[in-house]
């Protein structure tokens, strides 16, 4: 039975999409882990890719159309299936009319002289963030005269929140590099230009405007590019050594404990898919040439100058794309939301019987830092306010609840959000928590998995600082600064007796939490921390 396909929800605010690219076409045969289509979204323009396997029996929305969300993009079934029924009762029409073939040149498009040959693709600064205004190259993973085929890694471009492999859609002859290794440009720049070997491309780069491309000159003979009648291959790699595999295909394998080394790819050009990992079964050892060049996990730190006595010496170490990001925002959030703190301290005692207690059922590891998570989603859900954020006409409650977990990097700090945090068991909570901590650090978080927070915990306690105040993370209303638990002497029932307590810090936006709000939430807070059996109802 055919698979209606609807237009995907691909960002937390995403209200319409806009089809910028198909990858397939009517006709076409689906393999599940294919990619269909490049989608713009209000915040990046993603991968879509298909769950399902048949023939692309109907596009819904043409390339260049905007449609609302759940709107039918296409049809998935078997050859020849009928679908009048399914089409009958479709869904609305998209918003906007296609883009025309051919525009008339502005005064912001290339010239006549200097217009689009046919066949040459012009590759731009990719949006791989909700926050990106600039990336920087990192890494160059192909070089100018290298062929390209759809899906090879074309470079490692940095984000202000993580290092990601940017994919090639196109196939051909890598023409141009506009911005080169360390490099910095905003969004949209001319990245590079891909086309048929020895194409003339002179003034493309530089008069180059997104949304102003010249027409596209006649096709000539040599305007077909090299790779179309090439057959696939059943590879996984490229001859870097670096291995094309779908994002679920990787979680899959990492949840899994499976190299994806180890596994054949049967998708577009040796792309490894879901189904690929899920059948995979694993064989005796084989001898294996790519565990030879991984830079990233192999770099040797640089060694100090040495300094001899009495001589002034100084380093001066370029700023990454993320540490300027992290300056500007923080700085934007300091400067224009009123800040204040409130400080509250907790007693750990029966927090530490019940952690033993959990973790000694098997297979089971729960941190102080998820228990306060826990209670903290809790306690939001009992002050909504706190939960808020400021616009100038409006304050948004917010009921569901996402709180933003402050991981540090290496290049600085990164939020990964626990979604609906509240509905999350402790374990639930630690494991989510473990993941998404250690692929930051590995600066393999995907961009949504960073978006939407409406509250933010950041905790320094493993360091052993006792007390701290945080700079609340925008658009967020709160942010809680959470401490070690150190031992010392208590008062209880009148006794001086050893215990041991935690400080919590609590910056709030005075503009949209008053200072009894903030201190009510904290009482909430202790509470449930203090009698970690509370939060089981």
């Amino acid at each position: 039975m055919a698979t209606v396909i609807n237009m995907p929800r691909l960002s937390d605010t995403m209200t319409e999409g806009t089809v910028a690219t198909w990858l397939k076409k009517v006709g076409d045969t689906i393999k599940e882990g294919d990619i269909l289509a490049e989608i713009e979204t209000d915040k990046a323009t993603m991968e879509f890719e298909s769950f399902n396997s048949g023939v692309l029996l109907h596009i819904g929305i043409e390339a260049g159309q905007t449609a609302p969300v759940d709107s039918l993009l296409a049809i998935i079934g078997k050859e020849g299936e009928d679908i009048s029924a399914l089409l009958a009762g479709g869904a609305s029409a998209p918003k906007t009319e296609p883009t025309p073939t051919v525009e008339t040149p502005s005064a912001s498009a290339p010239s006549a002289s200097v217009a689009i040959p046919a066949g040459v693709k012009v590759i731009t600064m990719p949006r791989l963030s909700d926050t990106m205004t600039t990336g920087t190259v990192a890494t160059w993973l192909k070089k100018v005269g290298d062929t390209v085929k759809e899906g090879d890694m074309l470079a490692e471009i940095e984000t202000d929140k993580a290092t990601m492999e940017f994919e090639s859609f196109n196939s051909g002859t890598l023409l141009f590099i506009g911005i080169q290794e360390g490099g910095s440009a905003p969004v949209d720049s001319v990245l590079a230009i891909i086309g048929p070997a020895g194409t003339d491309i002179t003034g493309i780069a530089e008069n180059y405007s997104k949304g102003g491309e010249a027409p596209v000159v006649a096709k000539t003979e040599t305007a077909t590019p090299v790779v179309t009648s090439q057959p696939t291959q059943e590879t996984t790699t490229s001859d870097n050594g670096r291995i094309f595999a779908s994002p679920l295909a990787k979680q899959i394998a990492k949840d899994k404990g499976i190299s994806l080394s180890q596994v054949k790819g049967s998708g577009e050009n040796g792309r490894i898919v879901k189904s690929d990992v899920e059948n995979f079964t694993a064989s005796a050892p084989v001898a294996s040439t790519q565990t030879t060049s991984q830079p990233e996990a192999q770099a040797t730190p640089a060694v100090k100058p040495f300094v001899p006595a009495g001589e002034v010496v100084t380093e001066e170490i370029k700023n990454s794309q993320m540490r300027k990001i992290i300056a500007k925002r923080l700085a934007e959030s300091l400067f224009t939301a009123p800040h204040y703190n409130l400080t509250i301290e907790v007693s750990m005692d029966e927090a530490m019987k019940s952690r033993a207690m959990i973790n000694s059922v098997p297979d089971t590891k729960v941190s102080f830092n998820d228990m306060v998570i826990k209670a903290c989603a809790m306690a939001l859900k009992k002050h909504p306010k706190i939960n808020s954020q400021w616009k100038e006409d409006a304050i948004t409650i917010n009921h569901h609840v996402n709180i933003g977990v402050a991981v540090a990097v290496e290049d600085g700090l990164v939020v990964p959000v626990l979604r609906f945090t509240d509905a999350m068991s402790l374990s639930q909570i630690g494991g989510s928590v473990r993941d998404l901590a250690g692929r930051a650090k590995t600066k393999k978080l995907l961009p949504n998995e960073m978006e939407g927070s409406t509250f933010t915990v950041s905790n320094l306690g493993m360091f052993g600082i006792v007390e701290f105040n945080s700079i609340i993370n925008q658009p967020n209303s709160a942010i809680l600064s959470v401490g070690a638990i150190i031992e010392k002497p208590v008062v209880k029932n009148g006794q001086i007796v050893v215990g041991n307590t935690m400080m919590l810090s609590l910056a709030c936006d005075h503009r949209t939490i008053d200072g009894a709000t903030g201190a009510q939430f904290l009482q909430t807070l202790k509470m449930f921390i203090e009698n970690p059996v509370t939060m089981l109802a």
